[in-house]
């Protein structure tokens, strides 16, 4: 689909310039200066010649096939062109234009209008207000970048030009290969997806980058992540994480619900790799295309130095890695000619006078283990050290296996020509060892993530009727919030365990409901305008007895009226009181652009203050639910700490995957929560204690 943008056999520059320094200049400099091979046809209606090619004064007077437009004239003017694109047949269009949406409300209609005009003329079209296109491969540089990348096998794609330009600049001295790179601009046609999927399926792309700010579709993003990650690596930097997108939220996890938890579960339920700085950009494209994926999280460390080998050994602790003590034959190996001072476990220290030869025989030795699946190689500049002759030694080392190899030559000045050496030779160096550990456990992940089974979606039948009916009822009465006995109905409908419940209009039928259900009983305050009923006073537990129940109806229901007199109050609710059990919350909340999303956390009044949360994109998969329980805080507390009884963990898992067939099964939901959610000893279950339910739209 995107063959000409890459491919093309000519290329026109609508808008070429014979000023130096002028975008129009530029761009027609690069695309005849870096070796493309096919015809280039320089547009402008006051010139004969630029650069020494001869110039048309419009693509209708071109004789030739024109494969590839770029675009550089005015906005005004862009609409002409792309009429005359679709008069020429050419399909394909890089608009480096600005002043459309980014502008403000008038670019957003120019830009509109370009879109139903491109559509009307056959044009696809990359941009407007971007950068350019560059692929090393077949030698298109169509942009206004200063300088050409070195051919390599990391695609680039970017919806910021700026960031562009940073990454080249970058790139270019460190001499860091792309296969292609793609600046994305507004974004108003082809989109981030498409390019993910042409990188996918070129030959000469080995590792995807992206930079993106936004998704237009979420879901179909996740869709072509999933495919794209399952083929090749894509690591992506997102900005644009901290605005929440659920500030007028009603419940917990519409509250704690935002941007950055939205993109970050897409991100870890469709194998992107996530980069938080460009650094780490950088540091994990380096490993993916130059070294082969660790197998396992075994590693080891080899260094010259105690310190940095502490360092890493940190970071590895932090992260999926594992230092693993060597077998005995290694340790006895090692010992045969490393100083008797020497560390022979992990980190392996081999001592700041260690030679290219020791390090070398270390590698090998190490690497030999076959319980070690990667290995970093730590050096510190010492004044006996021959940096270029270690460089040499690793390089060597690497050829002769299949595993990892990272190093972190530390310094600058004194380890630059070593650096050279191992990144000549596709070994990645870093600065520092904590981001030579970040990179591995990158790849280690990835390779877990390529690895892993497929998933299963259970799916829950013949729950909806019942629950249709009660919603259709909320919406002719205009109401947005489920009562208490609607919500009741909802959860009883999906299979949620709930405690006895009864509603009192006075303190007589408290104290009857209360006998009723048995003692001890909880109290809570109904009422349509009343959410969160612990900040307000509103909850009493562990009433024992007729008088506390008098006391606590009377104390409820005045605290109410005078802290909000214009609440209605319809009583309050009589509950068994659970015992034992440990709280935890799951909810629904609504995201714009990737649609519901289920969160599972600590529970209790304080979940908003520590706020120990996950979230996934719904639908769940079974695997979704067993993650997002692990990933918290909690989890410990729920396995059992210190003689504790194990709690029911499959009976929350069961409940988050409910969540998600009731999210599935009613996109009107905007947000909901049970909290807490009580969960038991194993194999006794939970009990949703409390709930609420918003809803609104279709």
């Amino acid at each position: 689909m995107l063959d000409n943008f890459f491919n093309p056999k000519s290329i026109a520059v609508i808008g070429a310039s014979r000023t130096p320094g002028k975008v129009g200049y530029d761009i027609l400099k690069n695309t005849i200066q870096y070796g493309y091979q096919g015809a280039v046809y320089p547009i402008n209606p006051g010139a004969s010649e630029i650069l020494g090619v001869k110039t048309y004064p419009s693509i209708l007077d071109v004789p030739g096939k024109i494969d590839l437009a770029v675009v550089v004239v005015p906005s005004k003017n862009v609409m002409e062109v792309i009429e005359q694109c679709g008069a020429k047949k050419i399909d394909s269009a890089i608009i480096i234009t600005a002043g459309f949406k980014e502008s403000g409300i008038e670019g957003a209609k120019l830009e509109n209008d370009l879109v139903k005009k491109a559509k009307e003329a056959g044009v696809r079209f990359i941009g407007p207000n971007c950068l350019g296109v560059i692929d090393t491969h077949s030698g298109i540089n169509a942009s206004f970048a200063a300088g050409m990348p070195a051919k390599g096998s990391i695609g680039f794609f970017s919806q910021s030009g700026a960031l562009c330009l940073a990454v080249l600049d970058r790139a270019l001295p460190e001499d860091i290969g792309f296969s292609k790179f793609i600046s994305m601009g507004n974004k108003a046609d082809i989109s981030d997806t498409d390019i993910m999927l042409a990188l996918s399926e070129d030959d000469n792309t080995k590792v995807i980058l992206g930079y993106i700010e936004g998704v237009n579709d979420g879901r179909r993003f996740m869709e072509v992540a999933s495919q794209v990650s399952k083929k090749k690596p894509l690591i992506i930097l997102k900005s644009g994480i901290t605005s929440s997108g659920a500030k007028a939220a009603s419940s917990h996890t519409g509250a704690l619900a935002g941007r950055e938890a939205a993109f970050d579960s897409a991100f870890k339920q469709s194998g992107v790799i996530r980069a938080h700085t460009i650094g780490e950009l950088f540091n994990y494209a380096i490993a993916f295309a130059n070294q082969p994926l660790p197998n396992g999280p075994n590693v080891a460390i080899v260094t010259n130095s105690g310190g940095p080998g502490i360092l890493a050994a940190d970071a590895c602790d932090k992260s999926d890695l594992q230092l693993v003590l060597l077998h005995k034959e290694t340790t006895d190996e090692l010992r045969t000619f490393l100083p008797p001072v020497a560390s022979f476990y992990n980190p392996i220290d081999i001592m700041g006078d260690a030679g290219a030869e020791r390090y070398e025989k270390a590698l090998y030795t190490v690497l030999q283990d076959e319980k070690i699946q990667g290995v970093m190689v730590l050096l510190t500049p010492t004044a006996v050290v021959d940096v270029e002759a270690t460089a040499k030694a690793v390089v060597n080392i690497a050829n002769l296996v299949d595993k990892p190899i990272l190093t972190s030559f530390m310094g600058k000045k004194s380890v630059e020509s070593g650096s050279k050496i191992l990144m000549k030779y596709n070994i990645p160096n870093y600065s520092y060892p904590e981001e030579a550990v970040s990179a591995l456990n990158a790849m280690y992940r990835y390779h877990v993530w390529i690895n892993r089974p497929e998933k299963t979606y259970p799916h829950f039948d013949g729950l909806k009727d019942k629950v249709t009916q009660i919603f259709e009822e909320v919406k002719e009465e205009n109401r947005e919030r489920l009562s208490e006995s609607e919500v009741h109905e909802v959860l009883n409908t999906y299979g949620f365990r709930q405690p006895k419940s009864l509603i009192a209009r006075t303190s007589e039928e408290a104290v009857a409901a209360s006998k009723g259900i048995g003692y001890p009983v909880v109290m809570k305050i109904i009422s349509p305008q009343i959410i969160h009923k612990s900040d307000i006073g509103g909850v009493r537990i562990n009433l024992n007895k007729k008088k506390d129940v008098e006391n606590a109806f009377f104390d409820i229901t005045t605290h109410v009226k005078n802290i909000m007199p214009t609440a209605n109050i319809y009583g309050v609710m009589i509950q068994e009181m659970i015992p034992g059990g440990k709280e935890v919350i799951v909810g629904i909340t609504k995201d714009a652009q990737f649609g519901h999303m289920i969160m599972f956390g600590l529970g209790g009044i304080y979940v908003e203050v520590l706020k120990d949360i996950s979230f996934r994109i719904t639908p769940l998969s079974q695997e979704d639910a067993h993650e997002m329980i692990r990933e918290t805080k909690t989890f410990p507390l729920l396995r059992g700490v210190r003689g504790e009884a194990e709690t029911d963990i499959e009976a929350i898992e069961k409940s988050l995957l409910i969540l998600s067939q009731l999210a599935l099964d009613f996109p009107q939901i905007i947000e909901a929560d049970i909290n807490p959610l009580l969960v038991k000893k194993r194999g006794e279950g939970v009990v949703a204690i409390d709930a609420r339910f918003t809803i609104g739209g279709d």
